[in-house]
């Protein structure tokens, strides 16, 4: 399916429910992606928009990313939302609390085994970065030769079948995309992410939406239409998707997050149902 972009519809049944469970991916959705995962330099205007959401009474905010909390962190400095890091195996509570899903020692000494396995065939070769985010390992090839990243990507996938057989039962899985791969855990998902969430910090009669640009956010929003939410897909060209509906592009995804803000208004108190958002 090829969605429409958002409409006034929209907004209205938002209105009409209890509260908003907004629930954002960062990179590509609400900012463009940075040369590399390791440029992490806050912006402004995106943190004072967020500032504006996570106070409005009739929306929970929380950021869903593939970057490790701390760079999350660093991202989104804005007190009382909900940071998940690693799609979601680590997580900042809006209370400034931090919960691990899963115990370190789990995935670590698997992932030590194959990082320098990984170094080596990307070693010497222009336009690759492998990327260790402590609960995952991530190589990315965007800048890479295409054939060169076929070849590097296909032998750095199959190295990573064998360390995960060769490691603790039912515990990993392999995450792709354009010219990347990713070996996380098994809770590293958004689907999942979002629905522990929705479950763990529930709020009747409020309804979840989720903003988000690729494959990782696709398994978020099958579980978001489960939970009777929306799911918005931020991408320049339309596409086969999930998603309910269209943004073009992180500048109109701040655009229509500000015309939320603006049409639910301010003046309603929060519901009593509603989770708080700060301590």
């Amino acid at each position: 399916m090829i969605p429409p972009e958002p409409d006034t519809a929209l907004l209205e049944r938002l209105d009409r429910a209890e509260g908003v469970r907004l629930f954002l991916d960062y990179d590509g959705t609400l900012a463009d992606f940075a040369p590399t995962p390791d440029h992490v330099s806050p912006d402004q205007e995106l943190v004072d928009l967020l500032s504006q959401v996570v106070d409005h009474p009739r929306i929970q905010a929380a950021i869903i990313s593939g970057r490790r909390l701390g760079h999350i962190q660093r991202l989104v400095p804005v007190e009382g939302i909900l940071l998940a890091g690693t799609y979601g195996v680590e997580i900042q509570t809006p209370q400034g609390e931090r919960l691990d899903r899963l115990d370190y020692h789990t995935v670590r000494p698997t992932l030590e085994k194959l990082k320098p396995l990984w170094a080596d065939l990307v070693e010497g070769r222009d336009g690759f970065y492998l990327e260790d985010k402590n609960w995952a390992l991530a190589l990315h090839a965007r800048f890479a030769d295409p054939a060169e990243s076929d070849c590097v990507l296909g032998a750095a996938r199959q190295l990573a079948r064998d360390a995960i057989r060769s490691g603790p039962p039912d515990v990993f899985r392999l995450l792709g995309g354009d010219r990347f791969l990713e070996i996380g855990p098994q809770l590293a998902h958004k689907g999942r992410t979002v629905d522990y969430l929705l479950e763990s910090r529930p709020w009747p009669g409020a309804i979840p939406l989720y903003l988000g640009d690729d494959d990782k956010d696709e398994e978020a929003f099958d579980v978001i239409q489960a939970h009777h939410g929306l799911a918005i897909v931020v991408t320049p060209a339309p596409r086969e998707t999930q998603a309910d509906y269209r943004l073009q592009s992180p500048q109109a995804a701040r655009r229509w997050l500000r015309r939320l803000l603006v049409h639910l208004g301010s003046a309603r108190e929060a519901p009593s149902g509603a989770p708080a958002s700060r301590s």
